[in-house]
């Protein structure tokens, strides 16, 4: 049996990893991968401290795990030892499907597959590894086991994954507005009819979590450098698949060459075993190499923006209240064409126009409840005296246009 370990960890302190299961899952080389990926993408951008990555989130996520069974079953909810292994086992591997920086990459290098999916073949890969021992945490995760607040705890509106994610990318990216009481949550949590519900006392700690969930989204994740440096390298890979597929030979790491060389949709994983190994080699570190030598390629579209994404030249943003009108789509491309001396086939590949939408609390997703003292619950967005209804399920679009500097 394998030895268990304590990690001390800048955000929540000493981590205690059992022997057995949970720290084979540690120690296995497709979790040890995560070090190499980092969590918030390319925020660091924006903010340098942002170097933690999704390894660190996953024991954060587990940490918090082990204190929600532990404060659950002090409330009288029976949870089985096994049952209790399985859930952490399950919320350590809930991201082992992400690729090089974070979502970034999901549509570029994978085609209609997301990192879910992934995520679920690794850890099935896993599991035939270790004798079935994770076929609890495999049921727990894809929502089949008949109690269904432990799948809350992994994925929901007040899951594990977003206590850790807030707490830890306040921390590393200096955002204190991201701070919340994931202790004081986790406290209050109960189950109600096999439903995680808050108690009435944790409902301030709730409308903070909220808040700040919302300010995180758009003061970090959708702040507009970090999406325009994501579009701008999006646009580079998307470059140098159409050069590999054109026949040009570049310079890429073996996997990542993989995907730059394959249409890698759902279909393509089922047929081929070997996408699901060269996925599980891929990580940050195959990007940057990959990218810095393309900065001397002799095209001009690739060499241009891969020197964009190292010495930090993102692209140039507008956001906009309305959708962009082809008027200034043309008059950008026409800027873009005369300033580096690219055609009309190339010039796409040196602007982006997306959409962003997020909202604070979705009403038809997985509710946070309420439970009062007399018992009755209510939704957070009845239950709230200063979140209403409207601007709690309000979606906030704006609508980007990023281009190369000119």
């Amino acid at each position: 049996m394998t030895e268990g370990k304590i990690i001390n960890d800048p955000v929540f302190g000493f981590i205690k990893v059992p022997g057995g299961t949970l720290m084979d899952i540690v120690d296995h080389p497709l979790m040890q991968r995560l070090r190499n990926i980092k969590q918030v993408g390319l925020a660091s951008v924006v903010y340098p401290g942002a170097q933690h990555t999704r390894f660190q989130h996953s024991l954060g996520a587990y940490y918090l795990m082990s204190e929600a069974v532990l404060s659950l079953t002090q409330k009288g909810i029976f949870i089985f030892d096994s049952e209790a292994e399985a859930v952490r086992a399950a919320i350590l591997l809930h991201d082992i499907g992400h690729g090089p920086f974070s979502h970034v990459l999901e549509h570029t290098l994978l085609d209609g597959i997301s990192h879910e999916d992934v995520s679920l073949m690794m850890m099935e890969q896993i599991n035939r590894e270790m004798g079935g021992r994770l076929n609890l945490a495999l049921n727990i995760f894809k929502n089949e086991y008949p109690k269904q607040f432990l799948h809350q705890l992994i994925s929901s509106q007040l899951d594990m994954d977003r206590l850790d994610y807030l707490r830890r990318d306040s921390f590393f990216t200096g955002v204190t507005e991201g701070n919340i009481g994931s202790a004081r949550i986790i406290k209050m949590l109960n189950v109600v009819d096999d439903r995680l519900v808050v108690e009435a006392k944790g409902i301030y700690s709730i409308e903070n979590y909220l808040t700040s969930r919302r300010l995180m989204y758009w003061q970090v994740y959708l702040h507009k450098t970090t999406v325009a440096t994501e579009k701008m390298l999006v646009n580079l890979l998307l470059r140098a698949k159409h050069l590999f597929q054109s026949g040009k030979d570049l310079f890429a790491t073996p996997s990542l060459r993989y995907f730059l060389t394959c249409q890698a949709d759902a279909q393509h994983f089922a047929d081929h075993p070997e996408a699901l190994k060269f996925y599980g080699q891929l990580d940050d570190t195959d990007i940057h190499c990959s990218i810095k030598e393309w900065t001397r390629s002799d095209d001009k579209v690739l060499a241009l923006l891969a020197r964009n994404v190292t010495c930090r030249r993102p692209f140039k943003v507008e956001v906009h209240e309305e959708p962009i009108g082809e008027e200034r789509i043309e008059e950008i491309e026409q800027q873009l064409m005369a300033a580096t001396g690219v055609g009309r086939d190339e010039v796409r590949y040196l602007y982006n126009i997306s959409t962003i939408s997020k909202d604070m609390y979705d009403i038809h997703d997985d509710h946070i409840t309420i439970l009062f003292k007399d018992g009755t619950t209510k939704d957070i967005a009845e239950a709230s005296e200063i979140l209403n209804i409207s601007l709690l399920s309000k979606k906030i679009r704006k609508y980007y246009l990023c281009y190369h500097r000119i």
